[in-house]
């Protein structure tokens, strides 16, 4: 009998290429993507990527989608309780497992582990410290198409946003950026590849700046940032219509 589980669906390619593994195994039965979504403005949190978009991925997919709305900049204590009650839900379904397309951050993962096992999950990560060169090029190779949607300024600047990732792209990368952005550097939408059924149709729109200012105490600290060091941070966002 196959594990029932939830796939953590962030709109990019590691979740993509990280579906597509979960799904070649056939271990799990997935009853659903999850994501986040920024209440206050409909789209996925840190990826900007319009709800309307992110349908028509679930669509294509194949799979049911459940949104988890969160309000913008939340506190990792409000994260927590939103994350804790969404998965006491799932439980009534008989979810037992949560997986990521997480590679190599090592904080990142005992969080999600120590949560998910106050509320008796396990976590799955099909990509776990594999070389994202090589994940990278297996990506590519599948047939998945990826554009940049965001990126940290603090890693790359306004011109690498809005581009298709191909060979020229992985070139073009600083040598201190993860080819896969494993550290924030910048996020992606994939509109095709061999786990949708069609292509996600959408339209380059325009090209905006956000600064996000630092929370002053740690009891602020939100999960979208947790850099001590930096004051302030910002990101170019491409919008896709």
């Amino acid at each position: 009998m196959k594990k029932k589980a939830l796939f953590n669906w962030s709109s990019g390619k590691d979740s993509a290429l990280a579906l597509y593994k979960i799904l070649q195994q056939n271990e799990y039965e997935i009853l659903t993507l999850l994501t986040s979504v920024n209440k206050q403005f409909q789209r996925i949190s840190m990826h900007g990527i319009r709800v309307e978009l992110l349908e028509k991925q679930a669509e294509s997919i194949g799979l049911p989608l459940t949104k988890m709305i969160i309000p913008e900049m939340p506190t990792m204590e409000i994260y927590d309780e939103i994350m804790k009650n969404t998965l006491s839900e799932f439980q009534k379904e008989g979810i037992t497992h949560s997986i990521f397309g997480d590679i190599f951050l090592e904080d990142l993962r005992k969080y999600r582990e120590d949560k998910l096992a106050s509320v008796n999950f396990k976590g799955v990560f099909p990509l776990w410290k594999q070389n994202t060169t090589t994940l990278l090029q297996e990506f590519l190779s599948l047939g998945f198409k990826t554009i940049v949607v965001c990126v940290n300024e603090k890693y790359l600047d306004k011109s690498f946003v809005g581009r298709i990732i191909d060979e020229n792209f992985i070139k073009d990368l600083p040598e201190n950026v993860d080819v896969c952005g494993e550290n924030g550097e910048f996020h992606t939408f994939t509109f095709d590849g061999p786990i949708f059924s069609k292509p996600i149709p959408f339209e380059i729109g325009e090209i905006v700046y956000r600064k996000y200012e630092k929370p002053k105490t740690t009891e602020s600290n939100t999960v979208c940032n947790s850099d001590d060091t930096t004051p302030s941070y910002g990101f170019w966002y491409c919008d896709l219509i």
